[in-house]
């Protein structure tokens, strides 16, 4: 098969490594890729949401698949560009369809889908500029912390808990008033905090069927202890070591299979992956959001850990026989360490020279925000590179990623150094 894999970053990577060690794999186009993907596919300068771009592309090259890694092309619709395209409805995308991708692109949509199905989750509501002072008085109900969430997509970074009420309804009039997320809080989903510990569980399913991936827990605060700003993603464990048979199973019939019956109810066509981020309070799962694509860098460990071949995954998912493929696990542990650019998420340089890459022994090396420049592998971006290893369990995984990580340099190099300690 000759396939096109959207995306750019340590995500993509990751399917990219998967899929070409598929027997059923020809050729693979990484649009627009990396540094990384370079190394392994051919990477292609086109945006993942330059549908038109994309068709010509597909239909140049005979195209027989398209994997969509981000969330904005499908949030954007392109399964739907793709299904209704006379030359382009017989070629499967792996990823939902646009009403299904709100699941994410909306806050307020996937509360009332979670509301609606009696899937467990947090208490909200949500306010707009209008209504900006109601929302006001919504938080003096609540108890400290508060948690408000701009219901459109801001790349990870749309969720503040604040432990002030003064300071919280603030930031409120901040992200409705001011449109401190642009577009993306134009609405603004208030929720009751809830305390416990997060998980991320991954599914894919082909919209009737599904299978539920390994767990992972990824750390989003750029400082250690959890400190400082939300990013994109420092750091992943797979599996979640306290995540036992008794949770899974509640994770299962509470919330995987609701989800699912929900999309059949709904009419919503589904054939993709299903990010539920939880929390564990009292060893009752909850669910805190919704993604429609894999997380990254979680995806960093959750593919390694696939025995099962990921393109005839896919093709599964395509034809609706995701029920005939027996999913196989590695047993061992999988970490990865996420490696950034100094200053990030707030104000970084690109174009630093990235030294060691050859030298890294027992880890892969994803790349994220990389590319290719007079022969240099040269910083891209926030999110530079993760390290991912394996081990008998999370604590020697750890201990071979951060030993390779010594290994690699560039200027103004940052990572976490706790990445696990908590659940030591």
């Amino acid at each position: 098969m000759t396939i096109l894999l959207l995306g750019s970053g340590g995500r993509e990577h990751a399917f990219a490594w998967k899929m070409i060690q598929s027997p059923l794999c020809d050729t693979l186009f990484v649009a627009p890729g990396n540094a990384g993907t370079a190394s392994i596919a051919t990477n292609v300068a086109i945006s993942p949401t330059d549908f038109e771009a994309i068709k010509s592309f597909v239909i140049k090259e005979k195209v027989e698949m398209v994997v969509v890694g981000p969330e904005d092309p499908l949030v954007k619709g392109i399964y739907d560009f793709f299904l209704n395209d006379a030359e382009l409805s017989h070629i499967p995308v792996i990823g939902p369809s646009k009403i299904g991708a709100q699941l994410e692109g909306s806050k307020e949509f996937a509360k009332e889908f979670l509301i609606k199905h009696k899937i467990p989750t947090a208490a909200y509501d949500s306010f707009t500029a209008e209504t900006v002072e109601k929302g006001c008085k919504f938080l003096e109900t609540l108890q400290p912390p508060y948690v408000l969430k701009a219901d459109g997509l801001a790349a990870g970074k749309g969720v503040l808990i604040i432990q002030d009420l003064a300071e919280a309804k603030e930031e409120l009039r901040n992200m409705l008033v001011h449109q401190k997320f642009g577009d993306a809080s134009s609405k603004v989903v208030i929720e009751e905090f809830l305390d416990g510990i997060e998980l991320s569980c991954f599914v894919l399913t082909d919209g009737k069927n599904y299978k539920i991936l390994p767990t992972a827990k990824d750390y989003k605060r750029i400082g250690e202890g959890d400190t400082g700003l939300n990013t994109g993603g420092m750091g992943a464990v797979s599996p979640v070591p306290y995540v036992d048979a008794v949770l899974m199973e509640k994770i299962e019939t509470r919330i995987v299979k609701p989800t699912i019956d929900g999309f059949q109810k709904d009419g919503i066509q589904y054939k993709g992956f299903v990010f539920i981020g939880l929390i564990n309070v009292n060893n009752e799962p909850i669910v805190i959001e919704y993604n429609v694509r894999m997380g990254d860098p979680e995806t960093e460990v959750v593919i390694p850990r696939l025995k099962t071949d990921l393109v005839e995954l896919f093709l599964a998912v395509a034809n609706e026989k995701l029920d005939e493929i027996n999913l196989e696990i590695d047993e061992r542990s999988a970490t990865t360490i996420m490696v950034v650019s100094g200053g990030y998420p707030e104000d970084f340089e690109k174009g630093k020279v990235i030294s060691g890459l050859d030298t890294i022994k027992d880890s892969i090396v994803f790349h994220a925000g990389t590319k290719l420049d007079n022969g240099n592998v040269v910083s891209n971006g926030g999110r530079v590179l993760t390290v991912t290893s394996y081990g008998n369990d999370f604590e020697e995984a750890i201990k071979k990623s951060y030993q390779n990580i010594d290994k690699l340099n560039f200027d103004k190099m940052y990572f976490r150094k706790d990445i696990g300690n908590d659940l030591k």
